[in-house]
């Protein structure tokens, strides 16, 4: 028979265990795009400096998912809808100049790239890009985009590997800046996750 001592202390094991399985489960970051770069790993990586704490944990713009219908407000794409990854959403970096872009050609094949710190089951991976003549002057908005995605990778409540490509064709009749916006929707939450890529076309 156990004594009182040792059935406190069991106790205190296990409440402790299941205190470091949550807090690691929320801890444990999530995706993020880093071809075509993203502006969460361009804070990441210190091309862009004074992002505040996404340089720290790009992997976590996660917002509700649905999107277009749903999901983040407009003005909060970038960011997930998360408030202190609100430098994300501007179309200036924190130091006021433009957002660094990759250059890309219309109507070939790209291969787009992910980075998973938690490999959670997904249901596909869309792309959407601004629109000729978008609004470069503010928050991107859904105005902004074409809302059908011009590329969509169906994963069937599949768990991605830790990093992940797949390769579609960009859109043709594009030229000049462009925003990529790439939605990770996850099978079993309620959330998705977001990523801006600034292009040159």
């Amino acid at each position: 028979m156990r004594t009182r001592t040792q059935m406190y202390a069991a106790a205190v094991g296990l409440a402790t265990t299941g205190a470091l399985v949550l807090s690691s489960g929320g801890a444990s970051g999530h995706g993020y795009t880093d071809l075509p770069v993203s502006r969460q790993k361009l804070c990441q990586n210190g091309s862009v400096a004074n992002c505040g704490s996404i340089q720290w944990e790009p992997q976590s713009v996660e917002g509700p998912k649905g999107f277009p219908a749903s999901g983040p407000a407009d003005g909060q794409l970038c960011s997930g809808n998360n408030t202190r990854f609100s430098q994300l959403d501007s179309p200036k970096t924190p130091s006021g100049g433009a957002w660094p872009t990759t250059g890309v050609s219309g109507g070939q094949n790209y291969t787009f790239r992910w980075q998973f710190t938690a490999m959670h089951a997904t249901t596909d991976f869309k792309y959407y890009v601004t629109k000729p003549g978008w609004n470069q002057n503010h928050n991107l908005a859904r105005s902004d985009l074409n809302l059908t995605p011009f590329f969509t990778v169906p994963y069937n409540g599949q768990r991605p590997p830790s990093t992940l490509s797949h390769t579609g064709r960009l859109p043709s009749g594009l030229s000049g800046r462009h925003v990529i916006v790439a939605v990770w929707t996850v099978a079993d939450t309620a959330n998705a996750f977001y990523a801006c890529s600034d292009v040159t076309f």
